[in-house]
């Protein structure tokens, strides 16, 4: 599939909302290649839980809440395999499948949050179960966008006329079911006319920063200006941050935050400065069995993404290479949490623990 399955979303009403990068289409799933952007908008179409996992594992869909909502149409997909192959026999048949979706990405925690929501899901009885989990699925997906939106105003609020912020990563359409956390709260601050200027680092080894935030932001119309992970500090000390905001992969119970490397730096440097630092996820990211950061696997990913560039080797022969994916930013550098349950400032195992009761 081409951009044109994106047709219905380029419409008036949704000017600052454009994006999205999971859909479900006759059967299959459908992703967009965020490999690909922004030289090309691709769109690829997966009908086997095995090609699922695969797709989540090779980062053509990548940000956590975005990989729980692929998970639970894997799972969809492994029962409709199942129950083809052992109509009696399918819920015990499907567990493998599940286990490598599980697998395929170890640090987002939203991925094995949908997979336990849709084993809840298994209906009772003989019958073919795909109506029951792609419901399920669909309601996972809908769910997500909605408490997007909600997280969007709720952060907002917190900006005053004329604010500048920087964003790391992409937190946004791409990396959910739509609209986005962090960049949710973007979007609906400069709806309202709230911000002045929109910062994104580049966000190296995979340039998320560069390929996907800036994509996605001015494809909604909304002005971005791309800076150097390394300059972020810089432009902090010359007054032209006033927010930081992030999403998130997983949060533990006492606050402690983990999202794409650099994201601590960045909050280091933001308290440094008097920069106000935001994290915006769904509470399905909170962790309560993470009892800090510490407990956060923290995924490595091949040296390769670190030794060459665009295909080109960059690093000296022969050299070592450390290449962690996330970095855990504590809870005392976080001013705010934005959850679609509400705000929380100051974040700690107290007030998480009330949220989510």
């Amino acid at each position: 599939m081409t951009s044109g399955a994106n047709a219905l979303l380029d419409k008036p009403e949704n000017h600052h909302d454009t994006v999205r990068a999971i859909m479900w289409r006759e059967g299959r799933l459908v992703l967009l290649d965020q490999r690909r952007l922004p030289a090309e908008c691709e769109y690829l179409s997966f009908d086997t839980p095995e090609a699922v996992a695969g797709a989540v594992r090779t980062m053509v869909v990548r940000g956590a809440p975005a990989i729980g909502i692929t998970a639970a149409y894997g799972v969809v997909l492994a029962a409709c395999k199942a129950y083809a192959n052992e109509r009696e026999g399918w819920r015990q048949a499907i567990v493998a499948d599940c286990e490598s979706l599980r697998a395929a990405r170890p640090t987002a925690v939203n991925l094995e949050w949908a997979i336990e929501r849709m084993r809840a899901a298994f209906p009772e009885g003989l019958g073919d179960p795909e109506p029951a989990l792609l419901a399920e699925a669909r309601a996972i997906h809908d769910e997500d966008i909605a408490a997007n939106r909600r997280m969007g105003a709720i952060g907002a609020a917190f900006l005053k006329s004329g604010a500048r912020v920087l964003t790391h990563c992409n937190a946004g359409s791409l990396a959910t079911g739509g609209y986005g956390t962090a960049l949710g709260v973007i979007r609906s601050a400069y709806a309202c006319g709230k911000i002045a200027q929109v910062h994104a680092g580049e966000t190296r080894p995979w340039l998320q920063g560069a390929r996907l935030t800036a994509w996605e932001l001015l494809r909604d119309r909304i002005p971005v200006t791309l800076l150097a992970d390394s300059a972020a500090a810089y432009l902090m000390q010359r007054g032209g941050i006033d927010w930081v905001i992030v999403g998130a992969d997983r949060i533990a119970a006492n606050g402690d935050v983990a999202n794409k490397i650099g994201t601590y730096g960045l909050a280091v440097a933001a308290r440094a400065h008097g920069v106000r630092f935001m994290v915006a996820a769904p509470t399905s990211t909170l962790d309560p069995e993470a009892f800090d950061g510490r407990a956060i696997p923290i995924e490595n990913r091949p040296p390769e993404e670190i030794v060459a560039f665009a295909g080109q080797r960059v690093a000296a022969p022969g050299v070592n290479i450390w290449n962690p994916v996330f970095d855990v930013t504590p809870a005392e550098l976080i001013d705010v949490l934005v959850t679609e349950k509400g705000a929380i400032e100051h974040p700690d195992a107290v007030s998480l623990r009330a949220l989510l009761c």
